[in-house]
């Protein structure tokens, strides 16, 4: 998208008529840990678990994509085999450990970062330990490698609880912010905590983003509501298919059932 517009391309629009979404995976951050104490959230996956499900989903004939490209794929008819790849919070480890990895298997992936949390920590996980967050400098340079900067809002909050002018400024004034940081206007937008509402949903496609990603969105699932797939340290093959499939039952129901 170029960075003089506020709207979703044209090849970013729904076709006129119900459809399966997409398969989402959904990865924070990748980093080496032995106890689970370390991971109380389950946000972690080692650079090993991470390489092992990409060669697995090679395995089945799929590649992972960012989510704006798999939109595009979809909207051309050419999304056959592709899964989306998203990484929530901006960790600085995507930089070191992630994208190696991701090149390396001919992989693009969509990284939502906090554009008012540059450079710190994740301060709204109490109980987990402190995980740095990529620098102004670390972002650009994930987007010029070719992978797709979207936007988590300003400093993770939960937006179903903000107030008007606040939820403006976290979908508004974060997307202005990763603008001016990598000269592109982003198209995707992520929930923080996966908390939605009609409200927020509504602000969001207001704001001009072209999609967002949510984690079980319900009956607000959509372009703008995706569900999306958490993946574990623990998700080895059998555990990935068994996601597959729940993903794909889901969504029939979701296109069949009025």
């Amino acid at each position: 998208m170029s960075a003089d517009t506020d709207t979703a391309p044209a090849a970013l629009v729904d076709p006129p008529r119900r459809t399966a979404l997409p398969w989402v995976l959904m990865y924070h951050s990748v980093a080496e840990f032995t106890d689970p104490a370390e991971d109380p959230y389950g946000i972690t996956v080692t650079p090993v678990a991470l390489e092992t499900q990409l060669l697995w989903l090679r395995s089945r004939g799929l590649r992972g994509v960012s989510v704006g490209e798999l939109l595009r794929a979809r909207a051309a008819g050419r999304a056959a085999g592709l899964v989306g790849l998203t990484f929530d919070d901006g960790y600085g480890d995507f930089l070191t450990r992630a994208l190696p990895l991701l090149r390396r298997h001919g992989c693009t992936a969509t990284l939502f970062v906090l554009p008012g949390r540059l450079g710190v920590d994740n301060v709204w996980d109490p109980l987990g330990p402190r995980k740095a967050l990529l620098t102004a400098e670390g972002v650009r340079e994930i987007a010029d490698s070719g992978q797709e900067i979207g936007s988590h809002g300003l400093l993770h909050q939960d937006l179903t609880a903000a107030a008007d002018d606040v939820l403006q400024q976290e979908l508004r004034g974060s997307r202005d912010l990763l603008r001016e940081l990598t000269g592109v206007l982003p198209e995707g937008f992520c929930y923080p905590y996966g908390h939605l509402d009609t409200r927020v949903v509504e602000a969001t496609r207001a704001a001009g983003y072209g999609y967002a990603c949510a984690i079980d969105p319900g009956r607000l699932a959509g372009r703008y509501a995706l569900p999306r797939t958490h993946v574990s340290q623990a998700d080895g093959g059998a555990r990935l298919r068994v996601k597959q499939l729940r993903h794909q039952v889901r969504e029939l129901r979701r296109v069949v059932l009025p």
